[in-house]
């Protein structure tokens, strides 16, 4: 037999073997249809991230196995498809596709670049504003990072001759590193800053009633994410620092591109009102009344209106479309799990030994073993849907005040990313050039990530008590 089929084989025994013996084996304190639905999500959880066929395929197979099974009924496993949270996470991704289409984005990015580049510092600093303009509309740290920011960063780091090997310290290896740091740490700042928020949104409202809208998570996430990215940028300029200072150089590379791009079209202009009303039409939603679904919605109608997006293109964005499918099935499940009583037997029953704790303390353990978790994860989506609902029952079981618990949580299921090499989208496309190696990587990570919780459980806390969240 190939290897490639080994491969294969050994993917799918680690995926059907938990799901299997979870599904047959007698589980004390479990029900039948309790039993076999943690099965069938338990197996969808490591297909994510073992990977022998695609997410999409993984989740609809899952679907499925639910109807087969008799362990849900049709109307029950095809409800996500109804929920509001899946077709906000859409329409964000069909912004993306027009950010992309237009070149809009490559716009911006260049632009801060022209304009900051000076040093090797304020070069990093432009990177990382870049990642954080982007981000509101920009749903996927893939798209972002590894289709917009990635791409401009290697060709910012060619034009000033470094490239990957004895070259690397000169400046590229410093800006794959901000690059990488701040993509996940922008997807934090937002709602729809990454394709898992809106899903963690909807776990706050069904176990903890906290509603999770566009202006409070920005709101929340506001000064400490502000911190984050004054100081990450320095923190690895001094953790990597390149051998080039002065980046003059980068700022005429970032002009060049510009003036090959053009003046703004048409459909750039448009596209720039058009999201700038949705963003405010978010941020106001508790004014006007209408959910963020409803806005993001509306934006998408003017969009296809004014062709900035053509109808065929829509149909053509695959991406969008896999994503509704798998992000709508896996909601389902997970909420299914917290309603069918299945979270809170497995929370009881392992985070039992903090009850009893003060609920700071509490919160902080929690924090950290929820973020270093990630591990064990190739998946943001993976571990939110795996973890969250469990630590988030835990939280509230401790006396965590639940305006508290939803958000260092929330937060932390963004920045954990950046342990790994492997952690997120976007993680081996800034890894595979070979910039940075391994070792300097998760060193490195671990140090961001250290700093992050200092930042966001200590600034944080301070914050979030100041406009009143406990």
């Amino acid at each position: 037999m190939s290897q490639p089929a080994l491969r294969i084989l050994r993917r799918w025994a680690i995926v059907l073997l938990p799901g299997t013996l979870l599904y047959f084996l007698p589980l004390p304190g479990f029900n039948g249809p309790q039993q076999h639905l943690l099965a069938i999500f338990v197996g969808t959880i490591v297909a994510l991230v073992a990977r022998p066929v695609p997410m999409g395929v993984s989740v609809v197979i899952a679907a499925t196995l639910l109807l087969l099974t008799r362990t849900l009924p049709a109307e029950i496993v095809l409800a996500g498809f109804g929920n509001t949270t899946v077709w906000l996470m859409f329409s964000a991704f069909l912004f993306a596709r027009a950010i992309t289409t237009t070149g809009l984005g490559v716009r911006i990015a260049y632009f801060f670049i022209s304009q900051f580049g000076h040093t090797s510092l304020t070069l990093g600093y432009s990177v990382a504003v870049s990642n954080l303009v982007l981000a509101p509309v920009v749903p996927s740290d893939t798209a972002r990072g590894g289709g917009i920011m990635a791409p401009i960063v290697r060709s910012v780091a060619l034009a000033l001759d470094s490239q990957p090997g004895p070259t690397a310290n000169r400046i590229g290896a410093y800006l794959t590193l901000v690059g990488f740091h701040c993509t996940y740490a922008a997807s934090a700042m937002f709602l729809t800053g990454m394709a898992a928020n809106p899903l963690i949104a909807s776990f706050a409202h069904s176990i903890a009633h906290v509603e999770m809208t566009w202006g409070r998570w920005a709101l929340a996430a506001s000064v400490p994410g502000l911190c984050t990215f004054a100081l990450v940028p320095w923190l690895l300029h001094e953790l990597s620092p390149p051998d080039l200072r002065d980046t003059e150089h980068a700022r005429t590379h970032a002009r060049f591109k510009l003036n090959r791009i053009g003046p703004m079209s048409r459909d750039e202009r448009i596209l720039v009102g058009i999201m700038a009303a949705v963003m405010a039409g978010w941020i106001s939603a508790p004014w006007h009344g209408f959910s963020n679904t409803t806005v993001a919605l509306a934006g998408v109608c003017v969009i296809l209106l004014f062709r900035v997006v053509s109808w065929d293109e829509l149909l053509g964005d695959k991406t969008a479309w896999d994503a509704l499918i798998w992000f709508a099935l896996l909601l389902m499940m997970a909420e299914q799990l917290n309603e069918q009583g299945v979270i809170g037997i497995i929370s009881n029953s392992v985070f039992s030994h903090v009850h009893g704790w003060p609920w700071p303390m509490t919160l902080v353990v929690l924090g950290v073993a929820y973020f270093y978790a990630h591990y064990t994860f190739a998946s943001m989506t993976a571990h939110v849907s795996a973890l969250y609902p469990g630590f988030l029952i835990a939280a509230l079981g401790a006396g965590v005040p639940a305006l508290l618990a939803v958000w260092p949580l929330a937060f932390f299921s963004n920045l954990n990313a950046g342990i790994t090499h492997y952690g997120t989208g976007s993680a081996p496309i800034y890894f595979g050039p070979g910039y940075v190696s391994q070792s300097s990587w998760w060193t490195i990570g671990f140090i961001v990530s250290v700093v992050n919780l200092a930042i966001w459980f200590g600034v944080g806390m301070i914050w979030w008590r100041v406009i009143g969240l406990w």
